[in-house]
């Protein structure tokens, strides 16, 4: 079955200036979740268990290719994906029609023009079957690329931004059940990655390359946000201290207990009022230097960015594309780590390597 469906109205008792809207397409008479029941996420459910499991990774650690799924239709770009349950994946996909082109020089802070194209939010069955598409982004819009997403047992969480550093972006939600999209407040940034902090009520994201963390508080702000239009001021900006990758694409694990011999090494634990309980997100992506081109994971603290735990990974898609660029998320199945995996654009296959 395939049919389109226009939703338009905002959230149930959200009374401020955010819009709501979705163009959605519908590929197949399913559920958008089945059961129309919001899954738990991973701070509520295996998040600590992918900690543990990830600080026993090294640069030796053998990865066995548990599955390989290819993802029907177009995926355009996939920049970021989450398991929402055990039954869907949600896919950031970026759709160009028209390139970027750098500049030989600086031009009202960034190095390219402003390109265009549409970002949107795929939704795929675990066999990649494709459920449906919401379009996030009309023709038009500058801010069209769609980053990394994460999903905190309520809502997916993506940045909608301009494709080049130094730019702005507006960070906005999706309702899983609905695909209704809200965007909130703007940035006078490019964001990429995002996550969601429930036990701060903080939202964090990332610009480009990430090499910054920006941070906002949602509390204060009932069901929604009054801040578009115009930029909303963060309450925390952190440079990202490792040069390895640039993260792309992020899950929030929650707050978690970390070995003090670990927080000393890292510089967080030589003083005497850190608390060694801290907020931690697992972050891919790939860094570039030349001709080499690195792949990577690591555990973050959202807070002061330091990287907790990296590791590196060298495996490539069919293709030859690093596995870590972009999308990626991770599981414990019977006591061992899963990461996901979907580097590949427009004929994408997901992925699910297992740590051995």
């Amino acid at each position: 079955m395939r049919a389109s469906v226009f939703l338009a109205a905002a959230l149930a008792a959200t009374t401020t200036s955010a819009t709501s809207s979705s163009n959605v397409t519908i590929y197949r008479n399913e559920s958008f979740l089945p059961g129309n029941r919001l899954p738990e996420s991973h701070s509520t459910t295996d998040g600590k268990d992918i900690v543990n499991l990830f600080l026993s990774l090294s640069s030796s650690t053998t990865w066995t290719l548990v599955s390989k799924t290819k993802m029907e239709g177009d995926t355009g770009e996939p920049e970021g994906m989450v398991r929402v349950g055990d039954e869907r994946l949600f896919v950031t996909s970026n759709q160009y029609t028209v390139p970027t082109v750098k500049y030989n020089k600086t031009i009202n802070g960034t190095d390219r023009t402003v390109g265009a194209g549409f970002s949107h939010m795929l939704i795929y069955d675990l066999d990649g079957n494709r459920i449906a598409n919401a379009s996030l982004t009309a023709a038009g819009d500058i801010e069209y690329h769609g980053g990394g997403i994460d999903y905190d047992g309520r809502y997916v969480w993506i940045t909608l931004a301009q494709y080049r550093p130094n730019s702005t972006a507006t960070i906005a939600r999706i309702d899983p059940l609905t695909l209704e999209t809200t965007r909130l407040f703007r940035h006078d940034d490019h964001n990429g990655g995002i996550v969601h902090d429930t036990i701060t009520n903080e939202l964090v994201t990332l610009n480009w390359n990430g090499a910054n963390a920006t941070t906002w508080s949602l509390n204060g702000y009932p069901m929604g946000f009054t801040a578009i239009p115009g930029f909303t001021p963060a309450i925390r900006e952190v440079p990202n201290p490792s040069f390895y990758v640039g993260y792309q694409d992020c899950k929030y694990l929650g707050h978690h207990a970390m070995p003090n011999l670990l927080l000393a090494q890292a510089g967080c634990g030589l003083r005497s009022d850190f608390n060694p309980v801290r907020p931690v997100m697992l972050c891919g992506g790939v860094g570039t230097f030349g001709s080499l081109s690195l792949g990577g994971l690591a555990l973050v603290d959202l807070q002061t960015m330091v990287p907790l735990w990296e590791v590196p990974i060298t495996l490539t898609s069919d293709l030859g594309v690093s596995l870590t660029e972009n999308p990626v998320d991770a599981q414990v199945v019977d006591g061992k780590l899963r990461v996901w995996f979907m580097p590949d654009q427009h004929n994408s296959t997901l992925y699910v390597y297992e740590a051995a």
